[in-house]
Protein backbone atom coordinates (compact mmCIF):
# COMPACT_ATOMS: atom_id res chain seq x y z
CA UNK A 1 0.00 0.00 0.00
CA UNK A 2 1.54 3.46 -1.30
CA UNK A 3 1.94 6.57 1.36
CA UNK A 4 -0.78 8.25 -0.35
CA UNK A 5 -3.04 5.95 0.73
CA UNK A 6 -1.55 4.69 4.05
CA UNK A 7 -2.10 8.52 4.94
CA UNK A 8 -5.89 8.23 4.60
CA UNK A 9 -8.06 8.14 8.11
CA UNK A 10 -11.54 6.60 7.66
CA UNK A 11 -13.40 9.99 7.63
CA UNK A 12 -11.06 10.39 4.70
CA UNK A 13 -12.64 7.29 2.70
CA UNK A 14 -16.28 8.30 3.98
CA UNK A 15 -15.79 12.06 2.40
CA UNK A 16 -14.55 10.37 -0.91
CA UNK A 17 -17.51 8.17 -0.88
CA UNK A 18 -19.97 10.83 -0.35
CA UNK A 19 -18.58 12.84 -3.11
CA UNK A 20 -18.12 9.93 -6.04
CA UNK A 21 -21.26 8.31 -4.89
CA UNK A 22 -23.53 10.82 -3.72
CA UNK A 23 -26.97 9.34 -5.17
CA UNK A 24 -25.83 5.96 -4.54
CA UNK A 25 -28.04 3.91 -1.93
CA UNK A 26 -25.77 2.57 0.88
CA UNK A 27 -28.75 1.89 4.21
CA UNK A 28 -32.16 0.26 4.42
CA UNK A 29 -34.00 0.71 6.82
CA UNK A 30 -36.95 -1.36 7.95
CA UNK A 31 -39.95 0.90 9.32
CA UNK A 32 -42.36 -1.78 10.00
CA UNK A 33 -45.38 -3.74 7.97
CA UNK A 34 -42.78 -4.78 4.98
CA UNK A 35 -41.85 -0.90 4.90
CA UNK A 36 -38.44 0.51 4.18
CA UNK A 37 -36.70 3.67 3.27
CA UNK A 38 -33.31 4.04 1.30
CA UNK A 39 -30.74 6.43 2.57
CA UNK A 40 -28.32 7.44 -0.49
CA UNK A 41 -24.67 8.37 0.86
CA UNK A 42 -25.45 12.13 0.33
CA UNK A 43 -28.04 11.83 2.82
CA UNK A 44 -26.42 9.96 5.05
CA UNK A 45 -23.79 12.25 5.63
CA UNK A 46 -26.14 15.65 5.16
CA UNK A 47 -28.50 14.15 8.87
CA UNK A 48 -24.58 13.63 10.03
CA UNK A 49 -23.05 16.71 9.52
CA UNK A 50 -26.59 18.34 10.43
CA UNK A 51 -26.07 16.50 13.74
CA UNK A 52 -22.75 17.06 13.94
CA UNK A 53 -23.18 20.50 14.13
CA UNK A 54 -25.48 20.11 16.76
CA UNK A 55 -23.28 18.64 19.02
CA UNK A 56 -20.24 20.96 18.62
CA UNK A 57 -22.87 23.47 19.64
CA UNK A 58 -22.73 21.80 22.79
CA UNK A 59 -19.55 23.23 24.09
CA UNK A 60 -18.01 19.48 24.87
CA UNK A 61 -14.15 18.98 25.22
CA UNK A 62 -12.42 17.51 22.21
CA UNK A 63 -12.70 13.67 22.96
CA UNK A 64 -15.16 13.67 24.88
CA UNK A 65 -17.55 10.51 24.95
CA UNK A 66 -20.70 10.17 23.95
CA UNK A 67 -22.83 6.92 24.24
CA UNK A 68 -25.58 5.16 21.59
CA UNK A 69 -27.73 2.09 22.99
CA UNK A 70 -29.65 0.70 20.39
CA UNK A 71 -30.12 -1.80 18.35
CA UNK A 72 -28.88 -1.87 14.56
CA UNK A 73 -30.23 0.74 12.68
CA UNK A 74 -29.79 3.34 10.00
CA UNK A 75 -29.07 6.43 12.75
CA UNK A 76 -26.70 4.44 14.49
CA UNK A 77 -24.38 4.81 11.64
CA UNK A 78 -25.10 8.47 11.41
CA UNK A 79 -24.82 9.14 15.33
CA UNK A 80 -21.15 7.83 14.90
CA UNK A 81 -20.40 9.88 12.01
CA UNK A 82 -21.98 12.91 14.18
CA UNK A 83 -19.46 11.82 16.71
CA UNK A 84 -16.43 11.52 15.08
CA UNK A 85 -16.95 14.98 12.83
CA UNK A 86 -17.88 16.80 16.23
CA UNK A 87 -14.17 15.72 17.38
CA UNK A 88 -15.94 13.36 20.09
CA UNK A 89 -15.50 9.34 20.81
CA UNK A 90 -18.31 7.21 20.89
CA UNK A 91 -18.87 4.62 23.46
CA UNK A 92 -21.35 1.41 22.32
CA UNK A 93 -23.59 -0.08 24.48
CA UNK A 94 -24.71 -3.65 23.93
CA UNK A 95 -28.73 -3.02 23.22
CA UNK A 96 -29.61 -5.83 25.45
CA UNK A 97 -27.36 -4.88 28.81
CA UNK A 98 -29.29 -4.70 31.99
CA UNK A 99 -29.96 -1.77 33.42
CA UNK A 100 -26.84 -1.85 35.74
CA UNK A 101 -24.24 -2.85 33.26
CA UNK A 102 -25.43 0.45 31.06
CA UNK A 103 -25.31 2.57 34.27
CA UNK A 104 -21.06 1.36 34.80
CA UNK A 105 -21.01 1.23 31.42
CA UNK A 106 -22.26 5.45 31.22
CA UNK A 107 -20.59 6.18 34.05
CA UNK A 108 -17.36 4.75 33.99
CA UNK A 109 -16.76 6.10 30.35
CA UNK A 110 -18.04 9.26 31.38
CA UNK A 111 -20.32 9.94 28.70
CA UNK A 112 -21.84 13.28 27.94
CA UNK A 113 -25.06 12.55 25.72
CA UNK A 114 -26.37 9.21 24.77
CA UNK A 115 -28.06 8.23 21.42
CA UNK A 116 -31.13 6.02 22.47
CA UNK A 117 -33.13 4.14 19.38
CA UNK A 118 -34.64 0.80 18.93
CA UNK A 119 -34.78 -1.11 22.01
CA UNK A 120 -36.83 -4.43 22.79
CA UNK A 121 -36.95 -3.87 26.84
CA UNK A 122 -36.68 -0.05 27.46
CA UNK A 123 -38.69 -0.54 30.66
CA UNK A 124 -36.27 -3.29 32.24
CA UNK A 125 -33.35 -0.69 31.07
CA UNK A 126 -34.31 2.59 31.79
CA UNK A 127 -33.21 3.28 35.45
CA UNK A 128 -29.76 2.66 33.52
CA UNK A 129 -29.39 6.27 32.30
CA UNK A 130 -28.75 8.54 34.54
CA UNK A 131 -31.71 11.69 34.51
CA UNK A 132 -29.63 14.22 34.22
CA UNK A 133 -27.70 12.88 31.26
CA UNK A 134 -28.63 14.49 27.83
CA UNK A 135 -30.65 11.98 25.43
CA UNK A 136 -31.30 12.35 21.66
CA UNK A 137 -34.11 9.61 20.87
CA UNK A 138 -33.51 8.04 17.24
CA UNK A 139 -36.88 7.56 15.30
CA UNK A 140 -37.96 3.91 16.18
CA UNK A 141 -37.28 4.41 19.91
CA UNK A 142 -39.33 3.39 23.02
CA UNK A 143 -41.50 6.01 23.79
CA UNK A 144 -39.85 8.49 26.14
CA UNK A 145 -38.64 12.17 26.79
CA UNK A 146 -35.55 13.52 25.09
CA UNK A 147 -34.38 15.68 22.02
CA UNK A 148 -35.31 13.84 18.80
CA UNK A 149 -32.97 12.82 15.96
CA UNK A 150 -35.46 14.75 13.29
CA UNK A 151 -36.34 17.53 14.93
CA UNK A 152 -32.24 18.32 15.46
CA UNK A 153 -31.62 17.17 12.02
CA UNK A 154 -33.80 20.09 10.50
CA UNK A 155 -33.16 22.72 12.99
CA UNK A 156 -29.20 22.42 12.17
CA UNK A 157 -27.23 23.41 9.03
CA UNK A 158 -24.87 20.55 8.08
CA UNK A 159 -21.49 20.82 9.07
CA UNK A 160 -19.26 22.20 6.37
CA UNK A 161 -16.26 20.51 4.50
CA UNK A 162 -13.99 17.62 5.25
CA UNK A 163 -13.85 17.84 9.53
CA UNK A 164 -10.62 15.89 10.32
CA UNK A 165 -9.55 13.99 13.34
CA UNK A 166 -5.48 13.15 14.11
CA UNK A 167 -4.61 10.00 13.32
CA UNK A 168 -4.11 9.00 17.31
CA UNK A 169 -7.47 10.86 18.22
CA UNK A 170 -9.68 7.83 19.90
CA UNK A 171 -12.49 7.05 17.26
CA UNK A 172 -14.00 4.78 20.06
CA UNK A 173 -13.89 2.79 23.25
CA UNK A 174 -15.76 -0.58 22.37
CA UNK A 175 -16.66 -2.26 26.18
CA UNK A 176 -16.25 -6.13 25.86
CA UNK A 177 -19.71 -7.91 26.27
CA UNK A 178 -18.50 -9.40 29.74
CA UNK A 179 -18.85 -13.11 29.76
CA UNK A 180 -16.23 -12.69 32.88
CA UNK A 181 -16.64 -10.23 35.22
CA UNK A 182 -17.29 -6.10 34.47
CA UNK A 183 -17.12 -5.24 30.87
CA UNK A 184 -13.61 -3.29 30.25
CA UNK A 185 -13.48 -0.11 27.77
CA UNK A 186 -11.48 -1.43 25.15
CA UNK A 187 -9.86 2.30 23.23
CA UNK A 188 -8.82 2.12 19.65
CA UNK A 189 -7.98 5.52 17.35
CA UNK A 190 -8.85 6.23 14.19
CA UNK A 191 -5.35 5.12 12.60
CA UNK A 192 -5.64 1.41 14.39
CA UNK A 193 -9.17 1.01 13.14
CA UNK A 194 -8.10 2.30 9.29
CA UNK A 195 -5.34 0.19 9.00
CA UNK A 196 -7.39 -2.77 10.20
CA UNK A 197 -9.74 -2.34 7.86
CA UNK A 198 -7.68 -1.91 5.06
CA UNK A 199 -6.11 -5.01 6.07
CA UNK A 200 -9.46 -6.95 6.11
CA UNK A 201 -10.15 -5.47 2.98
CA UNK A 202 -7.46 -6.96 0.81
CA UNK A 203 -8.35 -10.63 2.30
CA UNK A 204 -12.11 -10.22 1.84
CA UNK A 205 -12.25 -8.76 -1.42
CA UNK A 206 -14.76 -6.24 -0.74
CA UNK A 207 -16.33 -3.72 -3.36
CA UNK A 208 -19.05 -1.07 -3.19
CA UNK A 209 -20.98 -3.70 -5.30
CA UNK A 210 -21.81 -5.97 -2.13
CA UNK A 211 -24.37 -6.47 -0.08
CA UNK A 212 -25.09 -6.77 3.74
CA UNK A 213 -26.84 -7.75 6.43
CA UNK A 214 -26.85 -5.83 9.89
CA UNK A 215 -28.10 -7.36 12.74
CA UNK A 216 -25.51 -8.75 14.79
CA UNK A 217 -25.13 -6.10 17.46
CA UNK A 218 -23.05 -3.38 16.26
CA UNK A 219 -21.56 -2.56 19.66
CA UNK A 220 -19.57 -5.75 19.11
CA UNK A 221 -16.27 -5.55 17.07
CA UNK A 222 -17.15 -7.98 14.57
CA UNK A 223 -20.25 -6.12 13.02
CA UNK A 224 -18.79 -2.81 13.49
CA UNK A 225 -15.65 -3.88 11.59
CA UNK A 226 -16.79 -6.03 9.15
CA UNK A 227 -20.45 -3.99 8.56
CA UNK A 228 -19.89 -0.70 9.60
CA UNK A 229 -16.54 0.46 9.10
CA UNK A 230 -15.86 -1.60 6.25
CA UNK A 231 -18.32 -0.11 4.41
CA UNK A 232 -17.59 3.18 5.29
CA UNK A 233 -13.79 2.38 3.79
CA UNK A 234 -15.06 -0.07 0.59
CA UNK A 235 -18.90 0.56 -0.15
CA UNK A 236 -21.46 -1.34 -0.77
CA UNK A 237 -25.38 -2.11 0.52
CA UNK A 238 -26.50 -2.24 4.06
CA UNK A 239 -29.73 -3.68 5.25
CA UNK A 240 -30.96 -3.79 8.42
CA UNK A 241 -33.02 -6.66 10.02
CA UNK A 242 -36.36 -5.55 11.65
CA UNK A 243 -37.17 -8.56 13.93
CA UNK A 244 -36.38 -11.64 14.97
CA UNK A 245 -39.97 -12.85 13.39
CA UNK A 246 -38.98 -10.77 10.28
CA UNK A 247 -35.63 -12.14 10.02
CA UNK A 248 -35.83 -15.03 7.12
CA UNK A 249 -37.96 -12.26 5.20
CA UNK A 250 -35.60 -9.25 6.05
CA UNK A 251 -32.18 -11.58 4.53
CA UNK A 252 -34.43 -12.54 1.65
CA UNK A 253 -34.92 -9.11 0.83
CA UNK A 254 -31.26 -8.01 0.89
CA UNK A 255 -29.99 -11.13 -0.30
CA UNK A 256 -26.58 -10.51 0.86
CA UNK A 257 -23.44 -11.22 -0.80
CA UNK A 258 -21.29 -10.88 2.43
CA UNK A 259 -22.88 -12.44 5.47
CA UNK A 260 -22.15 -13.19 9.17
CA UNK A 261 -23.07 -15.47 12.11
CA UNK A 262 -21.96 -16.97 15.27
CA UNK A 263 -21.79 -20.52 15.44
CA UNK A 264 -25.10 -20.59 17.68
CA UNK A 265 -27.41 -19.07 15.28
CA UNK A 266 -25.47 -21.04 12.08
CA UNK A 267 -27.19 -24.17 14.23
CA UNK A 268 -30.75 -22.36 14.24
CA UNK A 269 -30.52 -21.87 10.40
CA UNK A 270 -29.33 -25.67 10.26
CA UNK A 271 -32.40 -26.26 12.98
CA UNK A 272 -34.33 -24.77 10.38
CA UNK A 273 -33.95 -26.76 7.33
CA UNK A 274 -34.45 -29.83 9.30
CA UNK A 275 -37.77 -29.06 10.42
CA UNK A 276 -39.12 -29.29 7.02
CA UNK A 277 -36.51 -32.34 5.72
CA UNK A 278 -34.69 -34.94 7.74
CA UNK A 279 -31.72 -34.77 8.38
CA UNK A 280 -31.02 -38.41 6.82
CA UNK A 281 -33.26 -37.52 3.67
CA UNK A 282 -31.48 -34.18 2.99
CA UNK A 283 -27.85 -36.49 3.56
CA UNK A 284 -29.15 -38.85 0.87
CA UNK A 285 -30.15 -36.12 -1.66
CA UNK A 286 -26.91 -34.21 -1.37
CA UNK A 287 -24.98 -37.04 -2.18
CA UNK A 288 -26.91 -37.42 -5.80
CA UNK A 289 -25.18 -35.96 -8.47
CA UNK A 290 -26.82 -33.12 -10.28
CA UNK A 291 -29.57 -33.13 -7.83
CA UNK A 292 -27.16 -32.04 -4.98
CA UNK A 293 -26.66 -28.83 -6.33
CA UNK A 294 -30.20 -28.15 -7.39
CA UNK A 295 -31.03 -28.93 -3.62
CA UNK A 296 -28.21 -27.05 -1.76
CA UNK A 297 -29.41 -23.81 -4.27
CA UNK A 298 -33.18 -24.26 -2.92
CA UNK A 299 -32.13 -24.72 0.12
CA UNK A 300 -30.19 -21.54 0.49
CA UNK A 301 -32.59 -19.86 -1.53
CA UNK A 302 -35.18 -19.96 1.28
CA UNK A 303 -32.71 -18.88 4.05
CA UNK A 304 -32.05 -15.58 1.49
CA UNK A 305 -27.91 -16.67 1.11
CA UNK A 306 -28.19 -17.96 -2.58
CA UNK A 307 -26.02 -15.04 -3.65
CA UNK A 308 -23.19 -14.83 -0.41
CA UNK A 309 -19.58 -15.27 -2.05
CA UNK A 310 -18.68 -15.41 1.46
CA UNK A 311 -20.33 -16.32 4.62
CA UNK A 312 -18.01 -16.33 7.62
CA UNK A 313 -18.13 -17.43 11.33
CA UNK A 314 -16.60 -16.13 14.45
CA UNK A 315 -16.94 -14.99 18.04
CA UNK A 316 -16.13 -18.58 19.01
CA UNK A 317 -15.58 -22.17 17.89
CA UNK A 318 -17.78 -23.41 15.48
CA UNK A 319 -18.48 -27.58 14.94
CA UNK A 320 -16.07 -28.90 11.87
CA UNK A 321 -19.03 -30.92 10.93
CA UNK A 322 -21.54 -27.44 10.79
CA UNK A 323 -19.08 -26.15 8.28
CA UNK A 324 -18.89 -29.13 6.47
CA UNK A 325 -22.51 -29.70 6.21
CA UNK A 326 -23.27 -25.43 4.79
CA UNK A 327 -20.33 -26.36 1.99
CA UNK A 328 -22.00 -29.30 0.85
CA UNK A 329 -24.86 -26.86 0.31
CA UNK A 330 -22.62 -24.71 -1.80
CA UNK A 331 -22.03 -22.11 0.94
CA UNK A 332 -18.42 -20.62 1.04
CA UNK A 333 -18.53 -20.96 4.77
CA UNK A 334 -15.25 -19.85 6.20
CA UNK A 335 -14.11 -19.50 9.89
CA UNK A 336 -11.86 -16.48 11.32
CA UNK A 337 -10.09 -15.03 14.49
CA UNK A 338 -10.00 -11.68 16.14
CA UNK A 339 -10.41 -10.18 19.10
CA UNK A 340 -12.00 -6.70 20.01
CA UNK A 341 -8.29 -5.69 21.39
CA UNK A 342 -7.51 -6.00 17.55
CA UNK A 343 -10.35 -4.48 15.97
CA UNK A 344 -11.14 -7.73 14.47
CA UNK A 345 -8.17 -7.78 12.56
CA UNK A 346 -6.20 -10.81 12.95
CA UNK A 347 -6.75 -14.38 11.02
CA UNK A 348 -8.88 -14.79 8.41
CA UNK A 349 -10.15 -17.73 6.10
CA UNK A 350 -9.66 -17.39 2.22
CA UNK A 351 -10.32 -19.05 -1.07
CA UNK A 352 -6.25 -19.85 -0.92
CA UNK A 353 -6.21 -20.49 2.93
CA UNK A 354 -9.02 -22.79 4.04
CA UNK A 355 -9.24 -25.43 6.03
CA UNK A 356 -11.65 -26.80 8.42
CA UNK A 357 -10.71 -26.28 12.27
CA UNK A 358 -8.31 -23.97 11.42
CA UNK A 359 -9.19 -20.25 11.56
CA UNK A 360 -6.97 -19.04 8.52
CA UNK A 361 -3.94 -17.09 8.39
CA UNK A 362 -2.79 -13.22 9.74
CA UNK A 363 -4.02 -10.50 7.95
CA UNK A 364 -1.64 -8.32 5.98
CA UNK A 365 0.43 -6.50 8.80
CA UNK A 366 -0.33 -8.98 11.56
CA UNK A 367 2.39 -10.58 13.49
CA UNK A 368 1.98 -13.79 15.63
CA UNK A 369 3.43 -16.05 17.49
CA UNK A 370 3.26 -19.13 20.10
CA UNK A 371 4.31 -18.25 24.49
CA UNK A 372 3.97 -19.46 27.19
CA UNK A 373 1.13 -22.51 28.06
CA UNK A 374 1.10 -22.81 24.16
CA UNK A 375 -1.22 -18.82 23.95
CA UNK A 376 -1.30 -17.23 21.05
CA UNK A 377 0.12 -13.44 21.20
CA UNK A 378 -0.79 -11.18 18.18
CA UNK A 379 0.49 -7.81 17.20
CA UNK A 380 -2.11 -6.39 14.95
CA UNK A 381 -2.37 -3.31 12.80
CA UNK A 382 -5.80 -2.21 14.57
CA UNK A 383 -4.08 -2.93 18.03
CA UNK A 384 -5.71 -1.30 20.58
CA UNK A 385 -4.51 1.77 22.48
CA UNK A 386 -5.55 0.50 26.20
CA UNK A 387 -8.03 0.17 28.34
CA UNK A 388 -9.51 2.86 29.28
CA UNK A 389 -8.42 4.20 32.62
CA UNK A 390 -7.26 0.73 33.53
CA UNK A 391 -3.63 0.94 32.85
CA UNK A 392 -3.10 -2.08 35.02
CA UNK A 393 -4.97 -4.78 32.49
CA UNK A 394 -2.56 -2.98 29.68
CA UNK A 395 0.75 -4.07 32.09
CA UNK A 396 -1.46 -7.52 32.36
CA UNK A 397 -1.83 -8.15 28.95
CA UNK A 398 0.46 -6.82 26.57
CA UNK A 399 4.69 -8.19 26.46
CA UNK A 400 7.44 -6.21 26.69
CA UNK A 401 7.44 -6.07 22.96
CA UNK A 402 3.99 -4.79 22.20
CA UNK A 403 2.06 -8.48 21.91
CA UNK A 404 -1.25 -8.66 22.72
CA UNK A 405 -1.86 -12.22 24.83
CA UNK A 406 -4.89 -13.36 23.74
CA UNK A 407 -5.31 -15.77 26.76
CA UNK A 408 -6.15 -18.74 23.68
CA UNK A 409 -4.02 -21.54 22.91
CA UNK A 410 -3.39 -22.56 20.04
CA UNK A 411 -0.81 -24.30 17.24
CA UNK A 412 0.00 -22.93 13.90
CA UNK A 413 1.70 -24.90 10.86
CA UNK A 414 4.45 -23.52 8.99
CA UNK A 415 2.01 -21.98 6.30
CA UNK A 416 0.92 -19.75 8.76
CA UNK A 417 -2.59 -21.69 9.56
CA UNK A 418 -3.91 -21.06 13.07
CA UNK A 419 -5.73 -23.91 14.91
CA UNK A 420 -7.54 -22.49 18.11
CA UNK A 421 -6.98 -25.56 21.17
CA UNK A 422 -8.30 -23.80 24.11
CA UNK A 423 -8.54 -21.45 26.05
CA UNK A 424 -6.42 -20.67 29.30
CA UNK A 425 -8.99 -19.38 31.61
CA UNK A 426 -11.33 -21.91 30.71
CA UNK A 427 -8.77 -25.21 31.87
CA UNK A 428 -10.02 -26.69 35.09
CA UNK A 429 -9.15 -29.71 37.36
CA UNK A 430 -10.67 -32.30 38.01
CA UNK A 431 -10.22 -34.67 41.08
CA UNK A 432 -7.55 -36.48 38.94
CA UNK A 433 -5.23 -33.40 39.37
CA UNK A 434 -5.60 -33.08 35.53
CA UNK A 435 -6.42 -29.99 33.39
CA UNK A 436 -9.30 -30.35 30.94
CA UNK A 437 -9.66 -28.17 28.37
CA UNK A 438 -13.42 -27.74 27.52
CA UNK A 439 -13.70 -25.93 24.19
CA UNK A 440 -12.51 -29.01 22.17
CA UNK A 441 -15.25 -31.67 23.92
CA UNK A 442 -17.96 -28.58 23.51
CA UNK A 443 -17.20 -29.31 19.70
CA UNK A 444 -17.68 -32.48 19.55
CA UNK A 445 -21.01 -32.72 21.48
CA UNK A 446 -22.53 -29.69 19.49
CA UNK A 447 -21.85 -31.36 16.27
CA UNK A 448 -24.48 -33.70 16.92
CA UNK A 449 -27.99 -32.80 15.68
CA UNK A 450 -29.15 -33.35 19.23
CA UNK A 451 -27.48 -30.70 20.79
CA UNK A 452 -27.94 -26.96 20.36
CA UNK A 453 -25.15 -25.44 23.11
CA UNK A 454 -22.92 -27.52 25.59
CA UNK A 455 -20.55 -26.68 28.33
CA UNK A 456 -17.92 -28.80 29.91
CA UNK A 457 -17.41 -28.07 33.80
CA UNK A 458 -16.76 -30.30 37.16
CA UNK A 459 -13.91 -28.51 39.40
CA UNK A 460 -12.43 -31.09 41.47
CA UNK A 461 -15.20 -33.39 40.60
CA UNK A 462 -14.32 -37.00 39.96
CA UNK A 463 -14.64 -36.61 36.42
CA UNK A 464 -15.81 -34.03 34.14
CA UNK A 465 -19.26 -33.56 32.64
CA UNK A 466 -21.33 -31.58 30.40
CA UNK A 467 -24.38 -29.41 30.17
CA UNK A 468 -26.48 -29.69 27.48
CA UNK A 469 -29.38 -27.65 25.86
CA UNK A 470 -31.05 -29.98 23.22
CA UNK A 471 -31.98 -28.85 19.83
CA UNK A 472 -35.09 -26.64 19.47
CA UNK A 473 -36.35 -29.67 17.70
CA UNK A 474 -35.79 -32.17 19.65
CA UNK A 475 -36.81 -30.25 22.73
CA UNK A 476 -40.30 -30.36 20.92
CA UNK A 477 -40.29 -33.92 21.17
CA UNK A 478 -39.59 -34.79 24.87
CA UNK A 479 -43.83 -34.60 25.88
CA UNK A 480 -43.75 -38.07 24.35
CA UNK A 481 -42.70 -40.63 25.99
CA UNK A 482 -41.31 -42.63 23.76
CA UNK A 483 -39.57 -39.94 22.37
CA UNK A 484 -37.68 -38.91 25.08
CA UNK A 485 -36.52 -42.40 25.65
CA UNK A 486 -35.19 -42.68 22.00
CA UNK A 487 -33.34 -39.38 22.64
CA UNK A 488 -31.99 -40.64 25.89
CA UNK A 489 -30.69 -43.57 24.18
CA UNK A 490 -28.89 -41.40 21.42
CA UNK A 491 -27.27 -39.26 23.91
CA UNK A 492 -25.86 -42.40 25.71
CA UNK A 493 -24.51 -43.33 22.70
CA UNK A 494 -23.14 -39.89 21.76
CA UNK A 495 -21.47 -39.76 25.60
CA UNK A 496 -19.76 -43.32 24.89
CA UNK A 497 -18.51 -41.72 21.25
CA UNK A 498 -17.38 -38.82 22.66
CA UNK A 499 -15.23 -40.22 25.73
CA UNK A 500 -13.91 -42.92 23.18
CA UNK A 501 -12.03 -40.00 21.57
CA UNK A 502 -10.64 -38.73 24.50
CA UNK A 503 -7.82 -39.11 27.00
CA UNK A 504 -8.85 -40.88 30.00
CA UNK A 505 -8.36 -37.77 32.46
CA UNK A 506 -10.71 -35.14 30.19
CA UNK A 507 -14.13 -38.40 29.93
CA UNK A 508 -17.05 -37.18 30.58
CA UNK A 509 -19.02 -38.80 33.20
CA UNK A 510 -22.56 -37.89 32.02
CA UNK A 511 -24.77 -35.51 30.19
CA UNK A 512 -26.91 -33.38 32.16
CA UNK A 513 -30.03 -32.17 30.00
CA UNK A 514 -31.26 -28.73 31.04
CA UNK A 515 -35.03 -27.94 30.90
CA UNK A 516 -34.72 -24.00 30.32
CA UNK A 517 -32.18 -22.80 27.88
CA UNK A 518 -29.78 -20.49 28.08
CA UNK A 519 -29.87 -16.83 26.85
CA UNK A 520 -28.97 -13.41 26.69
CA UNK A 521 -31.85 -12.72 29.13
CA UNK A 522 -31.41 -14.84 31.78
CA UNK A 523 -27.92 -13.85 32.23
CA UNK A 524 -26.04 -16.94 30.54
CA UNK A 525 -25.25 -15.90 27.50
CA UNK A 526 -23.31 -12.50 26.37
CA UNK A 527 -24.71 -10.25 23.49
CA UNK A 528 -22.84 -12.35 21.17
CA UNK A 529 -24.21 -15.67 22.54
CA UNK A 530 -20.85 -16.91 24.20
CA UNK A 531 -21.59 -19.05 27.36
CA UNK A 532 -20.88 -17.22 30.44
CA UNK A 533 -19.77 -20.09 32.47
CA UNK A 534 -19.34 -18.97 35.76
CA UNK A 535 -22.97 -17.90 35.60
CA UNK A 536 -24.02 -21.43 35.04
CA UNK A 537 -21.82 -23.32 37.17
CA UNK A 538 -23.16 -21.09 40.53
CA UNK A 539 -26.81 -22.00 38.62
CA UNK A 540 -26.70 -25.73 39.28
CA UNK A 541 -23.79 -25.31 41.94
CA UNK A 542 -26.39 -26.97 44.45
CA UNK A 543 -27.46 -29.86 41.89
CA UNK A 544 -24.35 -31.37 41.19
CA UNK A 545 -22.91 -33.67 43.94
CA UNK A 546 -26.43 -34.69 43.50
CA UNK A 547 -26.18 -35.87 40.26
CA UNK A 548 -22.95 -38.10 40.49
CA UNK A 549 -24.16 -39.81 43.50
CA UNK A 550 -27.47 -40.75 41.14
CA UNK A 551 -24.82 -41.85 38.48
CA UNK A 552 -26.53 -41.75 35.23
CA UNK A 553 -25.17 -41.10 31.93
CA UNK A 554 -28.19 -39.30 31.01
CA UNK A 555 -29.44 -36.78 33.77
CA UNK A 556 -32.66 -34.89 33.07
CA UNK A 557 -32.76 -31.11 35.22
Amino acid sequence: MNDAVNSKLILDYIYDREQATPDRVYLTQPLGGGQVVDYSWAEVLRQARCMASYIEGRGFAPGSKIAILSKNCAWFFMAELAIWMAGCTTVSIFPTENAETIRYVLEHSESKMIFLGKLDEWELQSAGVPEQLERIVFPLAPAMPGLFWDVLVASHSPMSGRPERQAKDLAMLVYTSGSTGQPKGVMHHFEGITRALEAISLVIESSDQDRYISYLPLAHVVERAFIECNTFINGGHIFFAESLTTFISDVQRARPTVFLSVPRLWLKFQGGVFAKMSAGKLDLLLRLPVINKIIGKKILTGLGLDQVRLAGSGSAPIPASLIQWYRRLGLNLLEGYAMTEDFACSHLSSAQHSEVGFVGVPCGGVEVRIGADNEIQIKSPGQMAGYFKQPELDRASLTEDGFFCTGDQGMRRPDGMLKITGRIKELFKTGKGKYVAPAPIENRLNASPLIEMSMVSGVGEEAAYALILLAEEQRALLSDPVEKARIEAELGQLLDATNAALVNYEQLRMLVVIADPWSIENGCLTPTMKIKRSRIEARVSEQVAAWYAMGNKVQWI
